[in-house]
Parts: structure tokens; sequence; C-alpha cells
């Protein structure tokens, strides 16, 4: 870096120069931070032929035309600035002018110039041949390259005044190539056209097309040749890594607990940033400001946090920001994993399976990682947090408790070392423990339903293999009665396959029984849980119809809630409620009907039985209006069975009564 440094000095050195150098380096690789660290003020405190250098730096980014540049030389070169601008900028201390002093404000007045003419000219007030031009984001400019090295050339061909250009020459081709594509495309394929070989087979069209497009448009050639007119040398920008991640860590001086954490794990940071194979310092730069906030809060609410559990933070934070941020993934790659058991789960059946489904969070631990052993590898409160920018308080509370619970591993349930280690990391010594433990708590009703099936897998798979003193009928009858006796209290599982997928070992042909018994219990879960949701939506009539309507558009529309809820209910509580409400349920019955009739024909046998209670209802009733609009409400009840009539039998689904 150092060689680098002179080099560039040496040019700014040099009596007479009629070109420009160039910094080439990737966006956020610290180009810009080597100039105002390492270059700038070097440059500044040269003094040579009676000359004091000072340099002049310039962000091409967002300029949209040439003027610009001229607008902002002759602000911070002229020798007409006003009083008050230079009193700001010394007791501030800097030497540019601030963006907002430069933005709205009539040049010509601030600095005592006149305009004359219809257009000011500021390039008549420039004084440079003291100074040295950095131009800075080259590939960001909204003006043509070209016209801005042809306007640079002036400076360096005729002034011979000093230049540094700082780019992205990978991201300038591929702008030099892609703009206004199809403006191109269109002249191309017209041209080929009238040339009568747009339709010729000799070659594809695509091909023809991109070389009728080079050949016309070929903006690279003119690059190169005002490039090799006007730079006299390249020099390609490979940062010193350690030397810049101190330089970022110096803004932390303010915490020192922070710093401290920081310096001492400064081997965690390069090595992370170098693992995630980009060289963008700017993404690092992000990653370690919300790492600051992530070991603050960590601090305040658990201040005896594991030292390997921050490290472990540290890493997480730095490889989830890269990962995401250098659009290496989709936002969406962790969205589905809400806990570090989960994380580890889908390890283990990736790693044993081979399941290529999990085959990036397989290469994302084996990367990140690698020679790092630490038993908890995921926080869903830092990739939500990186992600989408919010600092769940909740889920951060739930995954410090977690982590207190979990991170001596010796002292997790034995069920869940089976189930998110892979189990021959438990030693020999402590293996028929375990077993025990699990065996009990199976006895004991202690597991989900969904945790024994997969957990009977790991022993069937023991059985096999002579771990343990247990035949397959015995681990059977264990498990099965295990089933029944947690079967109440367990929850019906949604997602089966997703859980099964994360078994680690390969499953048995004595996994069948335990899975249709288990598919038994878990669709009578599923009814429970349609009662419990139709009985939780339907007591909001009459009185808070607006909790009803509410949960019933966004939760029922397309299940058919209604075949687990009593028709004899529902008509007492639409006779309780307003006309109004009783027209709007019948009108949402009536439209949900109609939009998702293959979805809920199988509650045709309720709406049978819930017109014949309502025709019950009003039938020695007087005339009046809610019997009228109940009427109409069995009348609308008729359509909706004709339409669930339609359907074929085979997807109706008689209610039991």
């Amino acid at each position: 870096m150092e060689d680098l440094v002179e080099s560039i000095l040496d040019y700014v050195r040099a009596d007479y120069t009629d070109y420009a150098i160039m910094i080439n380096g990737e966006w956020g690789s610290g180009k810009t931070y080597f100039w105002n660290n390492k270059i700038r003020n070097k440059i500044d405190s040269l003094s040579l032929n009676g000359k004091k250098y000072s340099t002049i730096y310039m962000s091409l980014y967002g300029i949209s035309n040439l003027e610009d540049i001229s607008k902002k030389i002759f602000i911070e070169t002229t020798q007409l600035m006003d009083k008050d601008m230079k009193k700001y900028m010394m007791a501030h201390d800097t030497t540019s002018i601030p963006e907002y002093a430069k933005t709205g404000l009539d040049m010509a007045h601030l600095f005592g110039a006149k305009q004359t003419g219809d257009k000011f000219d500021y390039g008549q007030f420039f004084s440079t041949d003291d100074k040295v031009l950095c131009f800075d984001d080259l590939e960001r400019a909204n003006v043509d390259v070209i016209d801005i090295l042809g306007y640079i050339n002036n400076f360096v061909e005729h002034d011979h005044i000093k230049t540094i250009i700082i780019c992205n020459e990978k991201e300038l081709a591929t702008k030099l190539k892609s703009s206004n594509l199809e403006m191109k495309t269109f002249i191309a394929t017209y041209l080929l056209d009238k040339e009568g070989t747009l339709l010729n087979a000799d070659k594809p069209l695509v091909e023809k097309i991109t070389e009728k497009i080079e050949y016309i448009f070929d903006k690279a050639n003119d690059y190169e040749r005002i490039k090799e007119k006007l730079i006299g040398e390249t020099f390609e920008y490979a940062p010193q890594f350690s030397y810049i991640i101190n330089g970022l860590l110096m803004r932390y001086e303010s915490n020192p607990d922070l710093i401290r954490f920081l310096r001492e794990h400064t081997n965690l940071i390069t090595n992370t940033f170098i693992k995630s194979g980009t060289r963008n310092l700017r993404i690092l730069k992000h990653a370690l400001n919300d790492f600051k906030k992530i070991y603050e809060t960590v601090n305040k609410f658990y201040p005896n946090t594991n030292l390997r559990v921050l490290q472990t933070m540290l890493i997480f934070t730095i490889a989830v920001s890269f990962e995401i941020k250098a659009g290496k993934i989709t936002k969406d790659k962790f969205v589905n994993i809400n806990s570090n058991e989960e994380y580890k789960a889908i390890l283990v059946s990736s790693r044993v399976l081979m399941d290529n489904r999990q085959f990036y969070i397989k290469e994302f631990d084996n990367n990140y990682y690698f020679n790092f052993k630490s038993e908890y590898r995921f926080f869903k409160f830092i990739e939500m947090y990186v992600r989408d920018r919010i600092f769940d308080m909740k889920v951060f509370k739930q995954d410090m408790e977690m982590i207190i619970e979990t991170i001596d591993t010796e002292k997790l349930p034995g069920y869940k070392r089976l189930l998110i280690e892979e189990y021959w990391k438990i030693s020999d010594d402590q293996f028929p423990a375990v077993i025990e433990e699990v065996i009990e708590n199976v006895e004991n009703g202690d597991l989900t339903l969904i945790e024994l099936v997969k957990l009977f897998a790991y022993f069937s798979y023991f059985s096999r293999k002579n771990l343990i003193p247990y035949d397959m009928p015995t681990i059977k009858e264990k498990f099965l009665e295990g089933m029944d006796l947690v079967a109440e209290k367990s929850e019906y599982c949604s997602n089966i396959s997703e859980e099964l997928s994360r078994i680690g070992i390969d499953v048995g042909e004595d996994m069948k029984d335990i899975l249709k018994h288990f598919h038994e219990l878990n669709k009578e879960l599923k009814k429970k849980m349609y009662r419990d949701k139709a009985e939780e939506i339907f007591k909001c009539i009459p009185m808070k119809m607006e909790t009803f309507y509410d949960k019933f558009t966004t939760e029922c529309m397309e299940k058919p809630i209604l075949n687990y809820y009593d028709a004899y209910k529902m008509v007492q509580r639409i006779t309780c409620a307003s006309n109004e409400d009783i027209v709007k349920i019948k009108e949402m019955l009536v439209d949900r009907a109609r939009k998702n009739k293959s979805q809920l024909s199988s509650e045709l046998d309720f709406m049978i039985n819930l017109k014949a209670e309502l025709e019950k209802y009003y039938k020695d009733k007087e005339t009046s209006i809610k019997t009228v609009m109940i009427k109409e409400f069995t009348e609308d009840l008729q359509t909706i069975i004709d339409i669930y009539s339609d359907m074929p039998k085979k997807t109706i689904f008689t209610r039991k009564k």
C-alpha cells in the first residue's frame, strides 16, 4: 500500500505531466477512504517549486451535465468566496463547501461575480495551477463518460493540471455496453432488416443483433482510445483490510466496551469479511453499525451473556449482511428459519440425507463457521434486523432466553440433543442416559406428536444398529402409547413434510405404522383446531360484529370452517343480529361460495341444516323486517346449496353428527 502511495506522490511531484492517473477498484473496497486518509493530506502538505499544492475532490455521482463539474471546481477554487462562508469552513475544519450551501444559491451573487449574457461561465474563474484535481465515482455520473473524459482532458493536456480519477472500470464497462440498450437494439434490428440479413439462419438472431450493436455503438472502443490518450498510469487498488478495518473501528471509540470487544476480535471481522468473497467495505461498515446496536442491546438486557455467543453474533451479523446486501442470495433464504433449533435441524438433514433443498444453508454454515465451534449459530432477531431493518424486541428476548437455556448442550433435554445435533456428537458415556431420558419422556407424555414421530425414526435406527437395549416391537409399542397419551394436548401440525425432512437419519420401514397413527391423530387435531376457531369467530355474533367480519374474511373465506360448527347455534346468533348484519352475513356467504366452491363444497350438509333451522325460526312468527330478511337468507342459502351440489361428489365431505 505504501508503494502505491509513493507512486501517486511521484506523479504529483513530477515537474511536467500531460496525463492523468487512474485508481481502479471495486465498489465499496475503500478507494475513497484511501484517498481521504492516505493521499489527500500528503498532497496538501507538498510544496514544490514555490507552490504549495492543495487538493480539490469532486464526486461525479449523480452529475447530470458538465456545467455541474465547472460549478464544483469554481466553488472550490475561486478567490471571490464569501467571507462568511470561509469563516464557516474554518470553524468546522472543512476544506469543502457543504452541499446544502451549493444548492439553491445564485452563485454569481454569492461570490461577488456578475453574470454577463444569458449564461454564467464558471470556467472563467478557475484558478487551478497549484491544485491537484481528484474525480471520484466516474462510473456513477449521469453524463456520457466519453464527454467527461474529454472535459477532464482539457485540464490535463492543455493546462497540465495534476489529475487523479477514481473509478470502478468493471462497472464502467458494463455501463458503456448497457446504456440505451432498447434504442440500440431497435436500430440494429432495423439495419439488419434493411440489409436483408435479419432472418438469415446463418447464426442466432440475438448474436447478430449483439454484433451489430457493438459495430455501430462501440463506446468501449471510444473509451479505450480516449483513456489511452488521457490516462498515463492505472493503479489497481488492492486494500490492506487490516488497516482499513482499524480505521472503521475508530468510530466506536466513544463506547469503551464495544471498541475493546471489536479490537480483540479483529481477526473474526477480517476472516468473515474475506469469507464473504467480496471487497465491499461499505457493507462491512453497515454490518458493524448494526452490530453496535446488537452489542449494546445485549449488554443492556443480558449483561452476563457468554463470550462465545457474542463472538458468534459478530460473525453472523457480518455474514448475513454480506449474503443479503451483496446480492448473493434473495432475502427469503432465512425467512422460514425461526430458531437456532430449526437451523441446526436443517444442517443435520442436509448433511446426513444429502438434502439439496437445504444446500444453501449447509454452504453458509460451512463457509462462515468453518473451524469455529459454536452450538448457537443462528439468531432470528439479527437476521430480521439485517433483512428488514426492524429490531424486534420480542424476538430478541425469545432468542436470548433460548440461548440461556441451551448454551450448555449437556444441559439440553435428551430429546433435543437427538433432534438438533448429529447424534454421534453425544459421547459414549452420555448416550445411555440420553436414551433412558427420552424413553421416560415418551412414557410420561412430555413431548408433542411430531417430536415423537421424529424421535421414533432415531430409535428405530439405533435398534437396527444395536445401539440401544430395546427391540423393535417394544420401541413401537412405547411410542404408539406415548402418541395416544399426548394426542389431546398436542397442536395440529400443518407442515408435516417440512418437519419430517429435518430427520437426520435414514428412515426405515418401521415408520409406516407410526406415520399412519400420527396422520389419524393429526387429522383429529385439525378438526379440534377448526372447531375451536369456529367457536372463537362465531361467538362474536352479534356483540362484536367488526371482529367477526375481520376474522371471517381473513381466515375463513377459503376454509370450510362451517363444517365444524353447529347449525342450530348459528341460527341463534344470526337471529340476534341486526337486520343490516343479517343481510351482510348472507351476502358474504354467497360471495364466498361462488368464489371458492371447490374448497368449500364440503359445507353442503351444514348449509342444508342451516336452511332448515332458519325456516323453523320464521315459520310461526309474525311478519316483520327481520323475518323477511331471514326468509331471504334461506332463499340465498338454497343458491349456495345448488352451487355446492354441482361439485363432484368425491369433493364433498359429510360432517359427522
